[in-house]
Formats: C-alpha cells, structure tokens, sequence
C-alpha cells in the first residue's frame, strides 16, 4: 500500500516537472513511477505492489479451481449409490504464522465443500481440520501445504 502511495507521488511530482496536470500526462506519469520503482525493487526490498496484487490474484484463482474441484467431489461422494467415507479430523502443522494469514488459511479451507477448519492450537502452530473423507490425510496436508499455505506465504510476505 506504501508504494502504491509513492507512486502516485511520482505521479505528481512528474505533472509538476513537466507542468502539465491533464490525465494522459498524469497516467505517464503513474506508469513512469511503476517502472521506477519496478527497477528499484531490490533497494527498496519488496516485490512491489504490482507482484503482489498478482500473487494475491493467483491465489484467487487457486480457490476458485479448489472450490470447483472440491464440489465436484463431494457431489459424486453424494450422488455414489455406495458412500464410501471416512470422516474425521486431523492436525495440519502450520507453516503461516501471523494471525492474518492462519485465518485466511482457515477461511479458505472452510470455505472449500468437503473440509472444515475446527480450531487452532494455542500456540498457533497446529490447525485441526475435518474432512468428509478422511481416508488419506497425509495426502490432504500436502494438498494444503502445496496449495492455499504455499499461496498465502508467496502473496503475504
């Protein structure tokens, strides 16, 4: 958010070198100050805004593909003549520590049909979770772990 704010100061800045406040003046400005600040990314020590809203949209989409793929499970788990289930709750070793970051994994997880985020351990380090068909949890905290966490760790930090 701070460098969205530097870059509209650039923004001004430049229509105040150049003297000219029209919008395409403004806008080239804008652009002129992303990619300033794209080239110091290094110095500064961040991504930038820029990545980051690409990151966070990149896991947007790692939700809505979950979400799909996960209501189509449960719908045939549903729909099968024979439910074949084994639902129980297991604990996923969290690798997000900040609190935002473990409610938003929880979120996620919740709001995906088949699992629900049940609590959290007192020291933040364990998340225990209930699925509809638990018959292989080491295979659904991968999933986690390679999906929404590794999401949230690439958006967040």
């Amino acid at each position: 958010m701070i460098l969205f704010l530097i870059n509209i100061l650039l923004a001004l800045v430049w229509a105040i070198v150049t003297g000219s406040f029209t919008l395409p003046n403004l806008i080239f400005g804008f652009l002129l100050g992303a990619a300033s600040l794209y080239l110091t990314r290094r110095e500064i020590g961040s991504v930038g805004y820029i990545g980051r809203f690409l990151r966070i949209g990149s896991l947007f989409l790692l939700f809505l593909y979950e979400l799909i793929m996960s209501a189509w499970r449960v719908t045939v788990l549903v729909l099968s003549p024979k439910m074949d289930l084994t639902p129980g709750i297991f604990a996923y070793r969290l690798e997000v520590d900040r609190d935002f970051e473990i409610a938003l994994l929880a979120n996620l997880i919740t709001l995906t049909p088949g699992t629900l985020s049940v609590d959290v351990s007192e020291d933040r380090s364990t998340l225990y979770v209930h699925a509809i068909d638990c018959s292989d949890p080491e295979g659904t905290r991968a999933d986690i772990a390679n999906g929404f966490e590794r999401k949230i760790l690439e958006a967040f930090r």
